[in-house]
């Protein structure tokens, strides 16, 4: 963390549609699905229908989770490894 990076990465999909998201994580291989903020596994979670689905569609729009919304914890597979997962996830989606 030198850099003052963590393990954390939330990106927006340019869709921004909670299907797109969806279609991503759904295509990941290396990423497991889970609402965890960490573990030597990496992990993708969709915000908006886990750990933000209590909150109001308007409320989540303010803070900043949108719909097409994806957080990675990144764990201790290869960089690599990970790298091409996402790759190959979002090249399905046409991204």
């Amino acid at each position: 963390m030198e850099g003052g990076f963590g393990g954390m990465v939330t990106f927006e999909l340019a869709q921004g549609e909670r299907s797109a998201a969806a279609s991503v994580l759904n295509a990941l291989k290396l990423f497991a699905q889970a609402v965890s903020l960490g573990d030597v596994d990496s992990l993708a979670c969709h915000p908006a229908s886990t750990t933000h689905s209590f909150v109001s569609p308007e409320a989540r729009a303010a803070a900043g989770v949108g719909e097409g919304m994806i957080r990675l914890s990144v764990g201790i597979e290869h960089p690599d490894d990970l790298i091409a997962d996402l790759h190959q996830a979002l090249e399905k989606l046409g991204a």
